[in-house]
């Protein structure tokens, strides 16, 4: 089986350095908030430019419910997101006590549109957090255009987006403040949970110190009800060895989506938009197809790992179904989860299995034409 996704595939090709890695934690006897903790927060912060501050977290859920903590935002504050997107988006907004509002995708980039975003404003927004799904930017100067016109935050979740980038400027510092999951499925994942919160602002940074363990001071009294969300050293050891390779192994995503798209551009599918202005992380390859179920069975019995990313939108989850504002005006986003399908990706995926891939979805067309 070609799997849509193999983390230990990313281990293995950089296995010296990770057993390394781990070792040096080992041998310290220093495993919670320490100096590869340390490192890995002022190495991160580097790779997305000068001034910023980074701090890691147990995970991307935490990170986002960190962020508006941060904030001072919680009970009656709404958050308007996309309902296209990991549950955990809305997990984290409603933990650190917000209301969630969705609003609708825009059809090309499969990002929570602006427009939609305008029409969701009320008294009682005080954010807006648009998520880089896939690793595809989202329309951030427009987004922040109507964040400023409104007076609201916004809080980029880039769970999916390590490394894409606009004109030049990664994703993740548009905003002041945004988030990460270091899931070891993530462009840069580690072998467990972790997350990261990145910002400008030294004062919010000190804040996010505090928030992420129990509301401490210097003195470890909670000075403010806070979290227990701590990043381990071991994973910020292997997430430093896998920060140093995150750029080539995109670069290699994207290199694969480029012969996806070619391969692909003459079927009967919708392909991803690779846009020459933005960088995009190609976290997953999702096309749209009218007959998805039907090819999505074809590739598993040719022991290819095609998949649904997501399988429900977070709004027909029942968890969330008919509660969350705006969920009954979401045409274009359920239109989507009607066609979506995701093909393998990732940095290791041998050319022998792209050529497997390709040929398998156009031998499907052929044969069902």
């Amino acid at each position: 089986m070609i799997p849509f996704s193999d983390p230990s595939a990313s281990y293995h090709a950089h296995k010296s350095e990770m057993d390394q890695a781990i070792k040096r934690v080992l041998d310290s006897g220093w495993y919670v908030l320490s100096s590869e903790v340390d490192a890995f927060e002022k190495e991160f912060a580097s790779f997305h430019g000068k001034d910023l501050h980074a701090l890691g977290v147990g995970n991307g859920t935490d990170a986002i419910a960190l962020c508006l903590r941060g904030l001072d935002l919680g009970i009656g504050d709404e958050v308007i997101t996309t309902s296209h997107t990991a549950v955990a988006t809305v997990a984290g907004i409603e933990q650190a006590g917000c209301t969630p509002v969705f609003a609708d995708i825009d059809p090309h980039t499969r990002c929570i549109a602006p427009e939609s975003i305008d029409e969701r404003v009320t008294t009682k927004t005080r954010a807006i957090m648009p998520v880089h799904i896939y690793g595809q930017p989202a329309e951030m100067h427009r987004i922040l255009d109507i964040a400023n016109v409104h007076n609201l935050a916004v809080i980029e979740d880039c769970s999916q987006a390590h490394g894409a980038e606009i004109n030049g400027q990664k994703v993740g510092t548009f905003a002041d403040i945004s988030a990460y999951s270091c899931y070891p499925t993530k462009n840069l994942g580690g072998t467990g949970d972790g997350g990261v919160i990145l910002c400008r602002s030294e004062e919010f940074a000190e804040k996010i110190k505090s928030l992420r363990q129990y509301g401490w001071n210097e003195a470890r009294e909670s000075v403010s009800p806070g979290f227990n969300s701590r990043l381990d050293e071991l994973q910020a050891a292997i997430l430093r060895v896998k920060l140093q390779h995150l750029a080539d192994d995109n670069a290699k995503r994207r290199a694969i989506a480029l012969r996806y798209n070619e391969a692909f551009k003459d079927l009967p599918i919708t392909l991803p938009t690779l846009c020459e202005t933005e960088l995009h992380a190609m976290h997953l390859y999702v096309i749209e197809c009218d007959q998805r179920n039907e090819l999505m069975e074809y590739l598993r019995s040719d022991q290819i790992g095609a998949s649904l990313h997501y399988p429900k939108a977070v709004h027909q989850h029942s968890a969330y179904k008919n509660r969350i504002r705006g969920w009954d005006n979401l045409p274009v986003t359920d239109q989507f989860y009607q066609r979506n399908l995701t093909l393998p990706m990732y940095p290791e995926l041998s050319n022998d299995s792209v050529e497997n891939i390709i040929s398998t979805v156009q031998n499907w067309f052929q044969e069902e034409n």
